[in-house]
């Protein structure tokens, strides 16, 4: 005869509640209560066990809490169910106690009475003196695996009976995961074995190759073994491939303005608007001469003219010119200067009119000052009026009209990815500079971009492709129509210069994240794909927002952080895959809305996670510095719950290439199975290799 649910719970009961928070339950358990090995669940079962769990009747289910921690007293009186015998005496006897985290309501499921679902939140918590009951094997694995769309399977749980633990795509790729770890915790298997097992399972589900899309930019190297195999018919890439199709290409007219300017180190003030106005020029078509013409200094002369009225606009409507001890007199004082030489090449355009406008202003405002500490006088400006700057600006409008009126930008926005020649924008550089008469300011900016375009080792990776278009790139790296050539890109940035790579990386993100941008603008609907970052920690570092010129590193930290942000409204899902969490970018951290975490030993990296993660799992995150390896906390948007995850099997050949040295079985010839172990050494062979260098355009200079 089956029992009742009440009696299959007094079988089960293992203790009452003795406080009752809203983040946490106290336990006070029956001496009767399992010292072990629970036999009474349905099978035999360690209890009590840390973050394993137990269930509290509560008005039509149970709260699910999980153990914290465990702690043993000292009670004056043992406390015993039933009948007691009062001609007995009782002594002290250890009580044990347990904490418990409250984690979510499990509740029988409506349509089928044997089973059950898991949900979060606690809509009613038990008062003290309700019964704790063991969780029987149904239950148990309800609490797991429970939930909507559970696609893929990624791991069993080794504290719910080994329950499936799965997860929806949807909700692990769409809102950005995070993976972090330490060297040798199983991070890299990990993010290889969620992306085969995701286009494994997808597959099953259609009967053909998956429409996905999945880039692995991978820094060391690791990811071409994973992938190499005909199931997923990844694309490669790499430097110095004798395969030109798969050889790693990012043209230098892929960069953006903001890319260059950190690239060369633009100064704000001088280098970087004449590198601007290059790049809309050299992209336009219209590369410079040495010997400018007539027409040439005219534009010259409107541009300067231009800017200046632009800039006097903007002060005026800022209120800039009414600050007393004004700056802006200062600028008035340098624009006089300029406009008297530019009246002595441009006679016939009575520039005279604006320098007199100028001084009218600069008379009426201006002011004698004395520091007594210092002892020397001074000048400054008091607040202009609206009336003496408008007529300055008037002034400039008169003889802008003259030459053609105001010039605002010419060309294409230097933005845009349009084809030109490395050796194109450095000439025209030089010919701005002489025309401009700020050689100065651009001769060692010009420079510097002469020996990086004729390194070879640059030239390998950002040279102009012969025949590459923008179309091509976009089809061979993010994937053709329905992934007609696979599913995964690798990206191999293992030999990529250190100069460059920081730049190679942030323009191969933003690219994808802007043609998905593009797709979604003429589409209507987003086109899915995961762009997947290895040691995360070198290329999304935090910086320091206040400084004028932002390296290539911050530049590409920048790129990510507009990922995170904006990528989930475009298809672009994130996966972040680390080391050294606590280096990372804050912005793109919070952004990250499921975290896989695998051992972590570093104490402040241990203090950003428990800070950063959604739930209170005081308990569970003590777990990182003891996980083995392949083991995981999952928690976040992707799991119903946090979850201790024993990651899937990944066989030796998909693994990523990270595996420790084999010190011991090198020295003594053979591994642990007494399999012989072999390392002979041809240095001729690797001289030969790292001299020839890496493989380029053969004119000797990025064109």
């Amino acid at each position: 005869m089956s029992q009742t649910p009440f009696e299959q719970a007094g079988s089960l009961r293992i203790g009452t509640v003795d406080f009752v928070s809203p983040d946490e339950v106290k336990v006070a358990l029956d001496i009767e209560a399992p010292e072990s090995i629970a036999l009474n669940a349905g099978g035999p079962r360690p209890f009590p066990r840390v973050n394993s769990y137990v269930l509290i009747p509560v008005d039509d289910g149970f709260l699910v809490g999980q153990i914290e921690w465990l702690t043993v007293e000292r009670s004056a009186f043992p406390k015993r169910r039933g009948m007691k015998d009062f001609g007995l005496v009782d002594l002290p006897y250890p009580l044990r106690k347990l904490s418990l985290n409250p984690l979510g309501t499990l509740r029988t499921n409506p349509s089928d009475t044997d089973q059950y679902i898991f949900r979060r939140g606690a809509d009613a918590l038990p008062s003290v003196g309700a019964a704790v009951v063991l969780p029987t094997e149904r239950q148990l694995r309800s609490i797991v695996e429970s939930g909507e769309r559970r696609r893929v399977k990624i791991g069993t749980s080794p504290l719910a009976g080994d329950a499936e633990v799965c997860v929806d795509p949807n909700r692990l790729f769409g809102r950005h995961l995070a993976v972090l770890g330490n060297t040798g915790s199983g991070k890299s298997c990990s993010v290889a074995g969620l992306i085969r097992w995701s286009l494994d399972q997808a597959q099953r589900d259609c009967s053909r190759q998956p429409n996905a899309r999945f880039l692995v930019l991978d820094p060391n190297g690791e990811y071409s073994r994973a992938f190499s195999d005909d199931a997923i018919k990844a694309r490669i890439f790499k430097v110095s491939t004798g395969d030109a199709e798969r050889a790693l290409k990012v043209p230098l007219w892929f960069w953006n303005s903001g890319e260059w300017c950190s690239f060369t180190q633009a100064s704000a003030k001088t280098q970087r608007p004449l590198l601007r106005r290059a790049l809309r020029e050299v992209k336009a078509g219209r590369v410079g001469v040495a010997e400018p013409t007539d027409e040439d200094r005219k534009l010259s002369l409107r541009r300067y003219l231009s800017s200046t009225l632009i800039l006097i606009r903007r002060n005026l409507q800022s209120s800039a010119v009414k600050t007393e001890a004004t700056k802006f007199g200062f600028h008035l004082q340098t624009i006089a200067e300029d406009l008297k030489q530019l009246g002595v090449d441009f006679p016939d355009h009575q520039l005279n009119k604006i320098v007199e406008a100028v001084q009218v202003a600069l008379e009426a405002r201006h002011k004698d000052g004395f520091d007594k500490q210092k002892q020397t006088s001074f000048v400054y400006f008091v607040a202009f009026t609206n009336e003496e700057v408008e007529t300055i600006a008037s002034a400039l409008e008169t003889v802008l009209s003259g030459l053609g009126g105001v010039v605002y930008q010419e060309g294409p926005d230097e933005d845009v990815p349009l084809s030109f020649s490395g050796t194109d924008l450095a000439d025209h550089l030089e010919i701005l500079a002489d025309q401009e008469n700020v050689s100065q300011y651009l001769d060692f900016l010009v420079a510097r971009i002469r020996t990086f375009l004729s390194d070879p080792k640059m030239k390998a990776v950002i040279g102009r492709a012969d025949g590459m278009t923008l179309e091509q790139w976009l089809a061979d790296y993010i994937g053709k129509n329905n992934a007609a050539d696979g599913c995964v890109s690798v990206i191999d940035l293992s030999l990529v210069p250190s100069e460059v790579v920081h730049v190679v990386t942030a323009v191969i993100a933003r690219i994808v994240l802007e043609a998905l941008q593009r797709y979604v603008k003429l589409n209507g609907v987003a086109l899915p794909t995961v762009l997947v970052m290895e040691e995360a920690h070198t290329f999304i570092k935090r910086y320091k927002e206040d400084v004028e010129n932002q390296d290539a590193a911050a530049v590409c930290c920048q790129v990510f952080e507009r990922i995170a942000r904006e990528g989930r409204k475009f298809g672009l899902g994130l996966v972040l895959s680390s080391q050294r969490p606590s280096e990372l970018s804050p912005t793109v951290l919070s952004q990250c809305n499921t975290f896989l975490l695998h051992r972590i030993s570093n104490d402040s990296d241990q203090d950003l996670v428990h800070r950063l993660v959604p739930d209170n799992l005081k308990g569970l995150l003590r777990e990182l510095p003891l996980l083995p390896s392949q083991s995981a906390i999952l928690l976040g948007w992707a799991s119903e719950l946090p979850i201790l995850v024993r990651m899937n099997d990944l066989p030796k050949s998909q693994q990523p290439r990270s595996d420790d040295p084999e010190f011991w079985g090198v020295w003594v010839g053979k591994d642990e199975d007494g399999k012989p172990i072999h390392r002979d050494i041809d240095w001729s062979t690797i001289a030969t290799d790292w001299q020839a260098g890496p493989t380029g355009t053969s004119d000797g200079e990025v064109t």
